[in-house]
């Protein structure tokens, strides 16, 4: 099982060696005749405390030309992000947006452009962009902007990732043929991320980035900077190139230290004497789930479309590596899809060298190119599974379907047929997340998204971790008392070694509240509780509200793909957007003159509501960093939270990256050297 899980990530690895980039940047029509508009300035600040990632990205964009033009800035949807504020800055001062209903926003937009006054647009399309319209930029002139978003934080295994997307993929072909793409920065670049944590951490890298600066300021405490600025050749009065480009993904990694206890985390927001609250609770189990034995049948379902062209032939070299590692009694099967699916290896094969030689020879001698066509990919794997043996799908895509079936609803019927784990990697950021994550929850496996940037050797020991141990099954989290309602996600289908729990919801009364997670070990039920308690007054974290109106607009659209369409569903999930000023795929936020708002009569509810999260993140900056366990009296689980293993974080900035990594790991699979204790002497994660 373990070799197996080398095998995944393996192939994985190799994806990642070859993945092409489409950035993000100021974008044009291709064949226009003029200049392009240019990203004079780039700032991040980024803040993780109390469970959730804020990051604020204020850009300068300035117009070479001798007329005026629009800025169109487009960049990859981060995952699980919602947009609060965008601000654009009209006669030297930021004026905020307003959400509005998508089309009214941008008939509300154009109609501004049409009268030639100052008017922004943020939309999103899908699961795949954010898109930011600014007009006008005049002539030899700059406009300043700054989009702040939040995004729950991810810890696997005790390792937190966070990752700021700027590598598109290049799988939308219809935005590729039509626009050109400017992604440097001219003048200004910066990066700089502060970690506040309950717990201690005892090592923070950037695998990518070996040159960013990472200090630890306490011991609660940590910062990365990043900053550049355009390169001055010897003796040369201007400079010879842009000061950064935004072109490769940023991922910070930190990893807490081992022994921390398995625990329940709570933050809230209520002001005193009104109602409902909102809070968060962050679960992170014991260590308590035993390891599989016995032999598996493994079917991988590999896109071979023309997204992957120039990746396919690094895929199958990864698949040489990696097949002579299976189990002698494990068995695997390849299926291969584009336009249409193929079996390639004619039925399960044992792991032997013979086998595989003959698998990987005609493997490496296939061309990726065609269409997407995912449905008949997971529709093949699916029929070819034995039913006398217990086996699994590995699903390696870094597209989006477009032939065959395409309906979501027509994939979790698909995924429903049959009682099989769905194991899913989803290489790049323009991969339909939405989907692929839905079909992986249906099917009670797990997915794992991959950046070009991340470390595939901590991403391969995550994996092995999840299959190589049993998980919790038909997991419930009940919370009784305080009124709670509207709970986001308390059906959550499978919870895996290393994964922690998040569900946010509301109250109207403060005090004792019994939490409880049910769930099943094979045949076994197993029953984790606690009693916690929910304060009457808690002012320091209003984003939380946002979190929670776009978590449930989230379970929304997720119970339209298993019951269909719905337009009471499709309403809420609307009107949600608008009180809480968010932007979906049904809303945009709009900025507008101030006297502009006033004649249209749009409220500034958001500007309100911008102001509150302002001050509230200035206050937690002063204060200590706080204690967020809330079951400490009585704790829910037992034992300590699933770790890596291994090894001491030196905290530094340094690390061999993606590449090197991998590398690593064939040379250790080679020496048969154990993994854990020698990747993390290394500081992996």
């Amino acid at each position: 099982m373990f070799r197996f899980c080398q095998l995944i990530l393996i192939a994985a690895a190799s994806l990642l060696l070859a993945l092409p980039s489409q950035a993000a940047g100021l974008i044009k029509p291709v064949n226009s005749s003029y200049a392009d508009l240019q990203i004079r300035q780039h700032h991040v600040e980024v803040v993780i405390e109390d469970g959730y990632a804020t990051t604020q990205v204020e850009q300068v964009f300035y117009n070479p030309n001798a007329g005026e033009l629009e800025a169109i800035y487009s960049f990859p949807v981060p995952d699980k992000a919602v947009v609060g504020e965008f601000s654009y800055w009209i006669d030297g001062q930021p004026v905020t947006g307003e959400v509005l209903e998508k089309q009214q926003a941008r008939q509300v937009y154009e109609q501004e452009k049409l009268a030639g006054r100052e008017t922004a647009l943020v939309e999103k399309d899908a699961y795949k962009t954010f898109e930011i319209n600014v007009y006008p930029v005049r002539p030899q002139q700059e406009v300043r902007v700054r989009l702040v978003y939040l995004q729950t934080a991810e810890v696997d295994h005790g390792v937190g990732r966070y990752l700021y997307p700027l590598e598109e993929g290049g799988v939308d072909e219809q935005k590729l043929a039509f626009w050109s793409r400017n992604e440097t920065v001219e003048a200004q670049f910066s990066f700089n991320l502060k970690l506040r944590t309950s717990y201690p951490i005892d090592g923070l890298r950037l695998p990518q980035h070996p040159d960013a600066r990472v200090q630890q300021l306490d011991a609660q405490q940590w910062q990365v900077s990043l900053a550049s600025a355009p390169a001055v050749e010897e003796g040369a009065a201007t400079s010879s190139g842009p000061a950064a480009t935004l072109d490769q993904d940023i991922l910070v990694y930190w990893r807490h230290q081992q022994g921390l206890p398995g625990r329940l985390e709570l933050v809230a927001q209520r002001d005193a004497g009104s109602e409902p609250g909102t809070f968060m609770l962050t679960l992170t189990p014991g260590d308590d789930l035993p390891a599989l034995q016995g032999g598996r049948d493994w079917v991988f379902v590999l896109d071979r479309s023309g997204s992957m062209r120039g990746k396919f032939a690094t895929l199958a070299e990864g698949v040489r590596q990696g097949l002579g590692k299976l189990r002698p009694d494990d068995r695997y099967r390849i299926m291969l899809f584009n336009d249409s699916a193929d079996e390639f290896t004619r039925g399960f094969q044992p792991a032997t060298s013979d086998h595989i030689e003959r698998t990987l020879n005609r493997l490496g001698q296939l061309q990726a190119g065609g269409s997407t066509n995912l449905y008949a990919g997971l529709e093949l794997g699916l029929d070819s599974l034995d039913s006398d043996r217990p086996g699994a799908i590995v699903l390696v895509t870094d597209g989006v379907a477009n032939v065959g079936n395409t309906e979501r609803r027509d994939f979790l019927d698909l995924l429903q047929r049959k009682d099989v784990r769905l194991f899913t990697f989803i290489m790049g950021n323009s991969a339909n997340r939405p989907l692929l994550e839905g079909m992986t929850r249906v099917s009670n496996g797990f997915a794992m998204t991959v950046s070009n940037a991340d470390d595939i050797v901590g991403k391969l020991m995550q994996a092995t971790s999840k299959l190589n141990h049993a998980a919790l099954r038909d997991i419930e989290l009940r919370i009784d008392g305080g009124r709670v309602s509207e709970v986001t996600r308390n059906q959550l289908g499978s919870l895996y070694r290393g994964q922690q729990l998040i569900t946010l919801g509301r109250y109207q009364q403060p005090g004792p509240v019994t939490v409880t997670l049910t769930g099943k070990v094979g045949d076994q039920p197993r029953s984790y509780q606690t009693t916690i308690e929910l304060p009457a007054q808690a002012n320091l974290h209003p984003e939380l509200e946002r979190l929670w109106a776009f978590a449930t607009i989230d379970n929304l659209r997720a119970e339209q793909d298993y019951l269909g369409a719905d337009a009471d569903a499709r309403q809420a999930m609307k009107d949600l957007a608008l009180q809480y000023d968010l932007v979906t795929d049904q809303t945009s936020m709009v900025v507008l003159r101030d006297e502009v708002f006033a004649a249209m009569n749009i409220d500034r509810d958001n500007r309100t509501r911008v102001a509150n999260e302002q001050q509230a993140r200035v206050q937690r900056a002063q204060l200590p960093v706080q204690q967020r366990q809330a079951d400490q009296q009585q704790p829910m689980f037992s034992g300590n939270s699933a770790s890596l293993g291994g090894g001491n974080g030196n905290g530094g900035g340094n690390g061999s990256g993606a590449v090197s990594p991998w590398l690593l790991l064939v040379v250790l699979i080679a020496l048969g050297a154990p993994l854990q204790s020698r990747l993390f002497n290394r500081s992996t994660c």
